[in-house]
């Protein structure tokens, strides 16, 4: 066997120009890492706590104060200003001082007891939708609160019992169980699937970028020439060193996420490991794809890189697929991160048979598959060898 042709002859010409690249170092492996590391330290809290916001009181009674109180006690809302008017406090809010304001009117309280109806009037910044979907939260329960103290305190004076109000205040109570992320932690939830999206965007980039570096270069022949002209040996030889570092990054990643972050983990490790590996494989076969349908390496560049950033959108765990048009729906089984995030629910933190998710391991699989059917056209790319502007 010629040491200068073959798998291993490809796997180390495409090791030394890794390693010899500091594009690859930095892409491949540091912007992972420090994405890991960025991503773990924002969201370090799992969910965000002490929000700031300011209130309004017009009204500066002790049922307002007692409100205002029961409001910062709340684990997620820090009243951070007590202003004297709505001007000053929506000026705070544009400067991004605070995220909501909260207005007591004058008579507030004299208005509760006299039946008057008194609106609590608040507002909240949604252009930031985390911070304002939960003040929006805390601002609707504290209202919901305020409305049941008031109408408790009214029939008490006119001797009712809390027995006799409570049923009429409070009809149903709620005993909440959420499943799968109990503690409602946005670290546990996002960051299990938002490391995988970037480490699927990078192997998309460099699949592309591995064979357009080559194309670029009219290297092609003597590649095909070194792989004894067949286009599998020279996609395994070319990829496999990719496939390998990226293995490394995602095998870190599940350390970090999973035995020092204490992640749940249902099913072990092996159903998660197969996990990060078919989404590696399926994201180097999408490369290959579209390498093959586009032709032109700067636009299956462009391209590889759109679809690695619309995965996060259509993946379907920031907004459910269900709630989709129904063509958007069906689009995103095409994308192989909604298939990991699928594995990932199931496996990871609902813990269910592995064979409930044995459809979407084989639709990784099969990504890899349909990209056999698209050699020939990188074989001829590479033959032709001509770099397109």
């Amino acid at each position: 066997m010629n040491s200068k042709t073959g798998i291993l002859a490809i796997f180390r010409r495409e090791w030394q120009l890794i390693t010899s690249s500091k594009i690859c170092i930095w892409g491949m492996m540091v912007a992972p890492l420090l994405s890991m590391v960025l991503l773990l330290w924002m969201m370090d809290s799992g969910l965000p706590s002490r929000i700031p916001i300011a209130v309004v009181d017009l009204d500066n009674t002790p049922t307002s104060r007692k409100l205002i109180r029961q409001l910062d006690a709340f684990e997620k809302t820090n009243i951070e200003y007590k202003s004297l008017s709505f001007k000053e406090a929506r000026h705070q809010m544009e400067q991004m001082k605070v995220f909501a304001v909260l207005t007591i009117p004058e008579n507030f309280a004299r208005d509760a007891v006299s039946g008057n109806r008194p609106k609590l009037v608040y507002y909240t910044n949604n252009a930031f939708l985390i911070s304002g979907s939960l003040l929006f939260q805390d601002l609707k329960t504290i209202s919901t609160l305020a409305s049941a103290s008031v109408g408790l305190q009214t029939a008490q004076a006119k001797g009712f019992t809390v027995n006799q109000v409570m049923p009429i205040l409070q009809p149903i109570t709620i005993d909440s169980h959420p499943i799968g992320n109990p503690w409602l932690n946005y670290s546990l939830y996002l960051n299990n699937v938002i490391l995988p999206g970037i480490l699927q965007l990078i192997i998309l980039i460099f699949t592309v970028s591995a064979f357009g570096y080559d194309i670029k270069a009219q290297n092609g022949r003597s590649l095909l020439k070194m792989g004894n002209n067949s286009i599998l040996k020279v996609v395994i030889g070319k990829l496999l060193p990719y496939t390998l570092i990226f293995l490394v990054i995602a095998l870190f990643f599940m350390s970090v996420l999973y035995y020092y972050n204490r992640f749940p983990l249902g099913n072990g490790f092996l159903p998660m490991f197969f996990n990060y590996l078919l989404l590696i494989l399926a994201a180097q076969g999408v490369g290959v794809i579209i390498l093959a349908i586009f032709k032109n390496y700067r636009f299956a560049l462009s391209v590889a890189s759109l679809i690695g950033m619309v995965s996060f959108s259509i993946a379907g765990f920031s907004f459910s697929t269900l709630a989709m048009d129904g063509s958007l729906s069906a689009l995103s089984n095409l994308f192989p991160l909604r298939h990991f995030f699928l594995i990932y629910i199931d496996q990871a933190l609902n813990g269910i048979p592995v064979g409930y998710s044995m459809y979407q391991y084989a639709a990784l699989l099969a990504f890899v598959l349909l990209s056999l059917f698209f050699l020939r056209p990188v074989k001829k790319l590479l033959e032709d060898d001509i770099y397109e502007l």
